[in-house]
């Protein structure tokens, strides 16, 4: 089973930008699509951005398209969310998800293995 760790995470302003990371150990992340939720206290589970194993499929949640960018580089067994245009409602901690497959399109938010999760706040 993969071993998930997030990065990147902090404090904000808003209108700023932050890049996380998900370094996948233990497995080979080519095998698995990686994606990202996030979650605040109280509120439903959100699901952010995901891609498949070979990188040809992204989605994205609807709260974040346009303003995010998934991508993975499976010689760094890694993925990345570039997030831009930082709102106080984009506060909440970070997940990252990796699930195994062999579809190379599938592509989930929710599924598979998570790591500890990353604590994103956009304050002034």
């Amino acid at each position: 089973q993969p071993r998930l760790l997030e990065s990147g995470g902090g404090l904000v302003q808003p209108g700023g930008s932050l890049r996380l990371s998900c370094v996948v150990s233990g497995a080979e992340a080519e095998y698995y699509s990686l994606g990202w939720f996030r979650q605040v206290p109280g509120r439903e589970r959100e699901g952010v951005a995901c891609i498949s194993t070979n990188g040809h499929r992204k989605v994205y949640g609807d709260s974040v398209e346009g303003r995010s960018t998934i991508s993975r580089d499976n010689a760094k067994n890694a993925a990345y969310l570039q997030m831009n245009s930082l709102q106080i409602e984009d506060t909440a901690v970070y997940t990252c998800t990796a699930e195994p497959t062999s579809d190379p399109f599938s592509c989930n938010w929710f599924n598979g293995r998570w790591g500890q999760g990353v604590q994103v706040t956009v304050s002034s």
